[in-house]
């Protein structure tokens, strides 16, 4: 069957214009950005941000281990973007398209399949998920690399971590000092290590059962001024769930103290002000940084809820789109257990380009 590989997804901002295009078992998938001409990077930086999200041996991940080589094709030399043609691709070069040929017309639970087939007929291509894959957040985080470190040359830093797998909750920020981020584990990194281990014991216990399970991720950006953002429709809020909405995993977001607001009083969730040194700073951070759409100084605080990985051993009840029968349904392949710890990287990825485009 002949798949469209030509099928892309545009994300228009402010500043930036980002395309990501290519699926899982294409022979690769990349981005180009338009809006970085002039700027210069670090292509170590971004390689070594990129291994955050890879795939390795450990338990929770999938055996699916691809090298993630960023490579630059056009609108960059020695470290400068020279142009709004600005490509960058990785080659795929571990694909298994044979686990899915017992999947064409019978969709995954809770995957893009049935959308996707319904979308675009033929044309959809099922092969890990297409271009529906998480393995399209490795180009968000070539564009998240780059956003990163240009910002952190303005003393911006974004660090993002586990707060919680499944039902075994570790510290949040609003447990810690925000100033103690930036030596976490790159590939789980939790604030307490005992979190880690309860953590880990039940994504190994989950793994055996043929299932898998989900969690959270916080985020953190301190050293942002007052003022950024818009009110309304371009609020500093809006725009990172906008791209926090395009990694696939991403089903629920909050910032601050989020939800638990609803259960509080004014009198308590306020965020009352006072002068420090001559800067004006809150006593709390209820509303994570963030007040009518506008950074007010404090440090920018949100929290993503990430599925549990569809993809499990465990048969599953589907339908036939040819036949129009129910069927069951057995997914073979290479899959995360628990796709929150490489999901990290993806979080601070789309956070690193929702403050560059807004700055």
């Amino acid at each position: 069957m002949k798949y469209n590989d030509n099928q892309k997804s545009v994300y228009s901002g402010k500043k930036l214009t980002i395309t990501v295009f290519g699926a899982s078992h294409s022979n690769e998938i990349g981005v180009k950005i338009k809006g970085l001409k002039g700027k210069t990077f670090s292509e170590s930086f971004v390689q070594d941000f990129l291994a955050k999200r890879q795939a390795k041996n450990f338990s929770y991940s999938t055996t699916r281990i691809e090298s993630d080589k960023v490579v630059y094709k056009s609108g960059f030399k020695n470290g400068k973007v020279t142009s709004n043609n600005f490509i960058a691709v990785i080659y795929n070069q571990n694909q298994k398209s044979k686990d899915y040929s017992n999947l064409y017309k019978i969709p995954r639970p809770s995957h893009a399949d049935f959308v996707g087939y319904s979308k675009y007929k033929d044309g959809f291509d099922y092969r890990g998920g297409g271009k529906f894959s998480g393995r399209l957040t490795a180009p968000i985080c070539i564009a998240g690399g780059i956003a990163k470190d240009l910002l952190e040359k303005k003393g911006i830093k974004i660090n993002a971590f586990v707060s919680s797998i499944g039902q075994v909750n570790g510290k949040t920020y609003n447990d810690i000092d925000l100033q103690n981020l930036e030596n976490l584990d790159s590939n789980f990194p939790v604030i307490d290590q005992k979190d880690k281990e309860n953590m880990l014991s039940l994504i190994e216990s989950v793994k055996k059962q043929g299932d898998s399970v989900g969690g959270k991720i916080d985020c953190v950006i301190t050293g942002i001024p007052v003022g950024l953002g818009e009110y309304m429709f371009d609020s500093l809020e809006g725009v990172i769930s906008r791209l926090a909405f395009s990694v696939p995993a991403v089903k629920g977001i909050e910032f601050g103290t989020g939800f638990k607001l609803s259960e509080s009083f004014g009198s308590i969730a306020n965020d009352e002000f006072y002068f420090e040194n001559g800067v004006v700073k809150t006593k709390t951070n209820n509303n994570g940084g963030i007040n009518g759409g506008i950074s007010n100084g404090m440090p920018i605080m949100f929290r993503v809820a990430v599925k549990p990985t569809p993809s499990i051993l465990k048969e599953q009840n589907s339908v036939n789109l040819q036949t129009g029968e129910n069927v069951k349904i057995k997914i073979e392949g290479r899959h995360d257990a628990c796709i929150v710890p490489r999901a990290v990287a993806v979080i601070e990825a789309i956070a690193s380009i929702a403050i560059l485009d807004l700055i």
